[in-house]
């Protein structure tokens, strides 16, 4: 889901990944008066923190400024959480990012992706969505590059407030 995003926001943004950089697809753009920085590590998910460390301590960028797309089974699927700091919560990729980070102080996007119990985690995140999920899954990679555009402009407590209602 994080690619999907990340391929999403590059769209709207009219930016390239085509660099490659910290053992991932990189570009940059300014966008509210902020230079971003895409990044889609090219590690295995388990080692994303490998990617996300060099580029933060290349370009000295303060871990809370950085957003962190994750799916997250612990979520309807379609359903978005932002948030600021805290556990992984069982997902390898931000473990890992907070192990080579040394710190949990950094914005996280959750994109629900659900799970069946019925599945192993790492079989049910690699199988294909329903078409019911996909649609809702579409609609939050939508929703999810509102949040991130809303955060960049107005910040996280209001980019929290707006678009962890779950009316949304």
């Amino acid at each position: 889901m994080g690619f999907e995003v990340v391929d999403a926001l590059a769209e709207c943004w009219n930016v390239r990944l085509d660099r490659r950089r910290f053992h991932a697809r990189i570009g940059q753009s300014n966008v509210a008066g902020k230079n971003v920085i895409l990044l889609k590590p090219c590690t295995y998910m388990n080692n994303s923190g490998l990617s996300v460390s060099q580029a933060v301590n290349f370009y000295q960028v303060d871990p809370q400024h950085l957003m962190v797309v994750v799916d997250d089974m612990d979520l309807e699927p379609g359903r978005i959480r932002i948030r600021s700091g805290g556990s992984a919560g069982g997902h390898h990729g931000l473990e890992d990012i907070i192990a080579r980070l040394g710190t949990d102080q950094f914005c996280r996007c959750r994109i629900g992706i659900g799970f069946d119990r019925r599945m192993d985690g790492a079989t049910y995140v690699l199988s294909r969505p329903t078409p019911e999920e996909r649609q809702l899954l579409d609609q939050a990679v939508v929703r999810s590059c509102q949040a991130i555009e809303y955060w960049l402009g107005y910040g996280l407590e209001k980019a929290m407030t707006y678009f962890n209602r779950s009316d949304g």
